[in-house]
């Protein structure tokens, strides 16, 4: 695999939660993965939120509108639709993710149902488009960053027009002074730095909804937009690094290995993890979980023998969902939750 300069720059912009923060049930802000699809932009001292479209009653609203209306705190972990795209072969050039692209924040607002009720969407309405201030080129097409969702999805669940995290300002790399936060979806459906909110009567067709983020097989193929995050467990890396490779040099003994896993099309059903390369398979002890749509702790012991070893964990869902083995190719290197692996040295 070559990395490419273009990859680099990418690299350098964004980043990723070191895995060792998943000993925290809330990710401190600094640590919390970020994708910048643009540049950051600067909101005008004026800024006001547009809602605006197929409804009865346009609205326009500033951060002080927002902030007096009903206010809901609630613990979300979100990741980007491209987490693992760095370990499929043949290579996808984009953002490199390895596993880091995950975080869970406490985030602060206002519920968006509440907002689009009070529009009152007319009947012909079908989805809802969310436009934000950062604006470049993708695939050769200038644009807004802009995604939408079903106008049942964006009534009928959690997403929160957030202004908070951790109970802080929203900070402006995360999307200040306003941004969605769509509960259960990959990142790119909580659009940052949000400016407008449009309700449609036709499907939206904008770049980031129809040619990116979408699941093909090939470049034929026309593909789905992706939406809910699938399954997936990591483990806090045991023992101490070796720099470059990172593999970690384990004493032999007893352990506790520790993790987080998540889903979002329901809560974790299982965790399991294994100490010799998938071989064989022992369940894990789950943690309460700290929120509907937060990750949930899990934990196992671990003797661990002199010699070379390859732990991996997997988490199945509610619904019925599991982690692959082996991850499955697609254009854009999406959706590749295959069970981690780490090589582990005991000394």
């Amino acid at each position: 695999m070559t990395i490419s300069i273009e990859e680099l720059q990418l690299a350098a912009r964004n980043h990723g939660m070191p895995l060792e923060a998943l000993r925290y049930p809330v990710t401190p802000i600094g640590l919390h993965y970020l994708l910048i699809h643009f540049d950051v932009p600067e909101p005008s001292p004026d800024w006001r939120l547009e809602v605006a479209g197929s409804v009865s009653r346009p609205l326009s609203l500033s951060l002080d509108d927002l902030r007096s209306r009903p206010y809901v705190r609630m613990p979300v972990t979100m990741e980007c639709a491209g987490n693992g795209r760095a370990r499929l072969e043949p290579h996808v050039v984009s953002q490199p993710w390895l596993a880091e692209a995950v975080g869970t924040g406490e985030w602060g607002g206002t519920p968006l149902r509440g907002l689009l009720e009070e529009v009152e969407p007319l009947e012909e309405a079908v989805e809802v488009v969310f436009s934000g201030l950062d604006r470049g080129i993708d695939g050769d097409v200038e644009q807004a960053y802009e995604r939408s969702l079903p106008l049942a999805d964006a009534l009928g669940g959690d997403a929160l027009l957030a202004y908070e995290l951790n109970g802080e300002p929203l900070p402006r790399q995360h999307g200040f002074p306003l941004r969605l936060v769509v509960p259960g979806w990959y990142g790119m459906a909580s659009v940052k730095w949000l400016a407008r909110i449009e309700i449609s009567e036709r499907p939206f067709e904008g770049y980031q909804q129809t040619h990116a983020y979408r699941l093909r097989r090939d470049e034929d193929d026309e593909g789905v937009p992706l939406d809910r995050i699938h399954p997936r467990a990591l483990m806090i890396p045991p023992g101490i690094p070796e720099f470059l490779s990172r593999r970690r040099i384990v004493d032999a003994g007893e352990h506790v290995l520790e993790g987080r896993a998540w889903s979002g099309f329901g809560p974790v059903a299982s965790v399991e993890v294994s100490f010799d390369g998938g071989a064989s398979w022992r369940p894990a002890e789950l943690e309460p979980p700290a929120g509907r749509w937060a990750w949930v702790g899990w934990r196992v012991g671990w003797r661990a023998e002199p010699g070379e070893h390859e732990l991996s964990c997997r988490a199945r869902d509610e619904a019925g969902n599991e982690q692959p083995l082996e991850p499955t190719w697609n254009v854009g290197g999406y959706v590749n939750n295959a069970v981690q692996r780490i090589p582990v040295t005991v000394r």
